[in-house]
C-alpha cells in the first residue's frame, strides 16, 4: 500500500494489520479450521480500523482536527452502508442479466448507476457508472459477491468493539478466542458463544448502528456553528 500518514491510509494500514492479526491468532489451529467464512473475513480488519479511528478522534488536538477525523470515520461508515450495498445490488443484477446474454458497456454502466441511486436513495449530485470497471472485487471470480462481508464485518465488529469498550483490556483474550473459532463454527454459533447474542434478531444489529449514529450526532454538534 501507499502510505502518506493521512487518515485514509492510516485506516487502510489498520485494516490490513487486522487481517494479519486474524491470520496470526489462528496459525496453530487445525488446518481445516483456518479457512473461515466470507461473512467473518472482514471482522478483524474493521475492528482494527475502529480502534484507530476512535483513538484518533479522542486524541484530536483541536476542534478542526476532530471534525476532520470524524468526517473520515463517518465517510467509511457511509461506504459500508451504501457503497457496499450498491456493489451487492449491481453484482446480483449483473448475474441475472448475464443469464440472457453478454452485456454491453452501456448496459453495465446503467446497472451500476441504478444500483448507486438505489443504495444512496438518489441523494448524490453525481454517480460513478464506470465503477464496475475499476473495482478489483468484481473480477475475483472464484469468490463472487465479495462485497457484503465488509458491511457484515463492520456491524459485527461494532458489536464486538462495544463489548471491548465495556470490559477494557480484559477483553483481549476473549477477542482472540472469538477469532480462533471463526473457522470452526457458524457465525450464529460464534456470536452466541462469545458475545451472548442472537444474530437472527435485530437487537444486535440495531445497537451496532447506534454507534455510527452517535458519530453523526457528534459531527453535527461540532459543525453547527460553521
Amino acid at each position: 500500500m501507499t502510505y502518506d500518514g493521512a487518515p485514509g491510509t492510516v485506516a487502510t494500514l489498520a485494516h490490513e494489520l487486522g487481517h494479519a492479526f486474524h491470520s496470526y491468532v489462528i496459525r496453530d489451529e487445525p488446518f481445516e479450521n483456518t479457512d473461515y467464512a466470507m461473512n467473518v473475513a472482514e471482522t478483524a480488519s474493521t475492528f482494527a480500523e475502529m480502534i484507530i479511528a476512535d483513538a484518533s478522534v479522542k486524541e484530536a488536538r483541536t476542534k478542526e482536527e476532530k471534525i476532520t477525523l470524524l468526517e473520515d470515520k463517518i465517510g467509511r461508515s457511509i461506504a459500508f452502508f451504501m457503497n457496499i450495498h450498491a456493489r451487492f445490488l449491481f453484482e446480483t443484477r449483473f448475474y441475472e442479466a448475464r443469464k440472457k446474454g453478454i452485456l454491453s458497456v452501456d448496459a453495465l454502466n446503467r446497472l451500476m448507476e441504478e444500483a448507486q441511486r438505489e443504495a444512496y436513495l438518489d441523494t448524490l449530485d453525481e454517480y460513478h457508472p464506470q465503477f464496475w470497471a475499476s473495482k478489483l472485487h468484481f473480477y475475483i471470480s472464484e469468490v463472487p459477491f465479495y462485497n457484503f462481508p465488509y458491511t457484515f464485518g463492520y456491524l459485527f465488529s461494532l458489536g464486538i468493539y462495544h463489548k471491548a469498550i465495556q470490559e477494557g483490556d480484559s477483553y483481549e483474550d476473549k477477542y482472540i478466542a472469538l477469532l480462533k473459532d471463526t473457522g470452526s463454527m457458524t457465525t450464529e454459533e460464534l456470536a452466541e458463544k462469545h458475545l451472548g447474542v442472537d444474530l437472527t434478531k435485530p437487537d444486535f444489529w440495531e445497537s451496532a448502528v447506534q454507534i455510527t449514529i452517535q458519530d453523526v450526532k457528534e459531527f453535527l454538534s461540532l459543525t453547527e456553528d460553521i
